[in-house]
């Protein structure tokens, strides 16, 4: 696979990477498979999170052998200096090395947080010295708000900035873009596949690789994605006029009030999975009846216990009411039900 230049670090990576929260999923068997697969299909760009379950440790295990030839990147959702320096040990005995590639600062979503983290005594000074320690070699910052990624870049203090890129979020592509460009910070485009809302990689990373400076970083959980990701790479083809109509469509159904199953507004206090009650038109379209009820039942009757307490508003990067949005998905539900039973 062709390789990239991650900005002002110098580092090479693949121009594709890898997301590593849907690994959280599988065994650790399964796990290593996978990673050693991404890697044998040319795969370098490793992303993780010290939040991401046991991510970390898959990493470390799959890909020790072969540290010297991929790029490792975690994250810390700490604030405080204190905090982010235990992370990062924890982090370097996870994945099994002793300097990690890229450190980053995790969902700094406003500039209250960002002014928090860059504060005497904050996250990024833990971050520093460790760079200077040897123990990271460059830091970079994660946010779901451009704004937010643009005041963090403009302080010329992260190497790289990670944001949600793909052809239903497109903010970035404006000034944030242009202002990483001056700068010489890499952009880390997560989210590529919008969580896995959007079902069509033709169309994903056809739109993206109009972005040749973004490098994505898929979230893959099966041998079948990375090939097939792999291979729209390998052999990439012009977007054409009927895929930017499809596209169009997509984006008028989807608009901007959807579930991206980031998972941040977990857990809930009723015990409802968020992301699968809001994701119920995905079952509805993929599943025949019986199965769709099969696996959404018990969920969506829990849904109908939501308070509306608020804590999983104020967590959603997205800032979405996921109330109303809850109330939504029932009533389509409960007439899906209707419709079939």
């Amino acid at each position: 696979m062709k390789k990239v230049r991650l900005g002002r670090t110098g580092l090479m990576v693949s121009e594709v990477g890898f997301g590593g929260i849907p690994i959280i999923n599988l065994s650790m068997e399964e796990g290593i498979f996978l990673l050693r697969h991404c890697f044998e299909r040319g795969i370098t760009f490793f992303d993780t999170a010290n939040m991401y379950g046991d991510s970390e440790k898959k990493i470390g295990a799959a890909l020790e052998s072969v540290r010297d030839q991929v790029v490792l990147a975690t994250k810390t959702l700490k604030r405080d200096a204190e905090g982010a320096e235990k992370h990062v040990d924890q982090s370097l005995e996870a994945l099994k090395t002793r300097v990690i590639d890229v450190y980053q600062l995790h969902q700094v979503a406003n500039q209250e947080t960002l002014d928090q983290v860059l504060a005497p005594g904050g996250a990024y000074e833990a971050l520093d010295k460790a760079r200077s320690g040897g123990r990271i070699r460059f830091i970079g910052l994660s946010s779901h708000d451009t704004r937010t990624a643009i005041e963090a870049c403009r302080t010329d203090r992260f190497d790289t900035l990670q944001i949600p890129f793909n052809f239903i979020e497109q903010d970035a592509s404006r000034e944030l873009f242009r202002v990483a460009e001056e700068m010489d910070t890499a952009v880390i485009g997560m989210k590529p596949l919008a969580g896995g809302v959007l079902e069509r990689a033709d169309l994903c990373f056809g739109f993206l690789q109009q972005y040749p400076k973004v490098v994505p970083i898929p979230g893959m959980r099966a041998r079948d994605e990375v090939d097939e990701i792999v291979q729209l790479y390998r052999t990439p083809q012009a977007i054409t006029d009927q895929q930017r109509r499809e596209i169009e469509q997509i984006r008028s159904e989807l608009g901007t009030r959807f579930c991206r199953r980031c998972e941040y507004c977990m857990p809930c206090q009723q015990g409802i999975h968020i992301p699968t009650a809001l994701g119920i038109r995905a079952f509805v379209k993929r599943l025949p009846p019986l199965a769709t009820i099969a696996m959404a039942d018990e969920n969506m009757k829990k849904a109908e216990t939501c308070i509306e307490c608020g804590e999983c508003v104020e967590k959603c990067p997205y800032a979405l009411p996921i109330p109303d949005l809850l109330k939504e998905n029932l009533a389509l539900y409960r007439a899906y039900v209707k419709e079939h039973i």
